[in-house]
């Protein structure tokens, strides 16, 4: 029995809602910038398991409160 067929582990204390959604990086050498996944996009269908969710800042909170209600 599958319970959920992908989850993504994530840590509160170092986390932003900006960061569950993506994340901005760049190459030191060539200054290239892209965007890479953040774990709600890569748990899409899945679940994303937030330990340490009473560390995070009281507006991050809020942002994802909103996302996890709408589901989005």
């Amino acid at each position: 029995m599958t319970i959920v067929s992908l989850a993504m582990p994530t840590m509160g204390k170092c986390l932003s809602s900006i960061g569950l959604i993506a994340a901005v990086t760049s190459d030191p050498d060539t200054r290239e910038c892209w965007l890479e996944a953040g774990a709600m996009v890569l748990a899409n269908r899945g679940l994303v398991w937030i330990d340490e969710f009473d560390k995070m800042g009281e507006f991050d909170c809020v942002v994802i409160h909103g996302a996890m209600e709408h589901q989005t």
